[in-house]
């Protein structure tokens, strides 16, 4: 069977739509769906509902995706570890994480030492995250929440403080520390819930038996301390993110157990890691724990 017609049913069973599938693939629709019909026709089933211009993967369709995904991730596999035997590190490595701001101070020192390895980013959430992983459109994955997932090999980078920020000239900013109590009725900046700034909120207010006055929620975590430095309220901000020059705000540490992020790398257990991901996670981690050192 030639390998071309079921790349292409990949792409086309994760859109659900020819057309769209066609943009990503860069050929004409006629022409994919033809390829997708000769591909039942040969298997002798069809892996598609329609429903005129609407296509559903029928049940056919998804037993038959799940041993193309299998098989075409190894033979990807096979290629890449030929590869990493064959010269000097080269080749790309596809990284998630829940904030680009975390990669940012150990990307230059990597692409000086691995000129040739290609690195592109996403950011997600850690759900979006570890779904990314499970079906192989990432290498990596560097969450800021403990992952939980038997598909996936998981390795802690750091534990990284969690305080509190408020802006420059609220009463709390004369303080070194505050209780979620102190937080009563504040005003409070932050994400929405499928992110982990939000999930340690939701944590530490439920535990100290407030609920939180939630002003601001949006999906960029690096803009929170901006946000809170323009007075819309206050909020948590990682240690690492408030070593960057934050004007108009001042951190707080916090009375609460566990208030901080665990830092760490994910990747898919069934598969072949390539030398550039693993040169990028061993590069990664030695930067953010020499940053948090300092």
């Amino acid at each position: 069977m030639d390998l071309l017609p079921l790349r292409y049913f990949q792409v086309v069973a994760r859109h659900e739509h020819i057309s769209r599938a066609a943009v990503e693939l860069r050929v004409s629709q006629p022409s994919l769906s033809r390829t997708i019909a000769r591909l039942e026709k040969e298997l002798g089933v069809p892996l598609f509902d329609r429903q005129g211009r609407q296509i559903r993967l029928n049940s056919y369709g998804a037993a038959f995706l799940a041993r193309v995904d299998r098989a075409l991730r190894e033979l990807d596999d096979g290629r890449q570890e030929l590869s990493d035997t064959a010269g000097p590190v080269r080749g790309s490595v596809a990284v998630a994480s829940e904030t680009l701001l975390t990669l940012a101070s150990s990307l230059p020192g990597f692409r000086t030492k691995y000129p040739d390895v290609d690195v592109r980013l996403y950011q997600s959430s850690g759900a979006v995250m570890q779904e990314r992983l499970r079906r192989g459109e990432v290498d990596l994955g560097l969450a800021s929440q403990r992952i939980d997932d038997p598909a996936l090999e998981t390795a802690e980078v750091l534990r990284d403080e969690v305080l509190l920020a408020v802006p420059t000239g609220h009463p709390l900013a004369s303080r070194t520390s505050a209780r979620i109590t102190d937080l009563a009725g504040e005003p409070v900046v932050t994400t929405t819930g499928e992110f982990w700034l939000r999930q340690l909120l939701d944590r530490l207010f439920a535990a100290a038996g407030q609920c939180p006055n939630i002003v601001c929620e949006g999906n960029e975590l690096g803009a929170t301390a901006f946000l809170i430095s323009m007075g819309l309220g206050v909020g948590f901000v990682p240690v690492m993110a408030a070593r960057y020059d934050q004007a108009g705000v001042t951190f707080l540490r916090v009375e609460a157990p566990d208030c901080y992020r665990v830092l760490t790398f994910a990747w898919r257990r069934d598969a072949y890691l390539s030398v550039a991901a693993q040169r990028f996670r061993d590069h990664t981690t030695e930067s953010l724990r020499s940053e948090a050192r300092n």
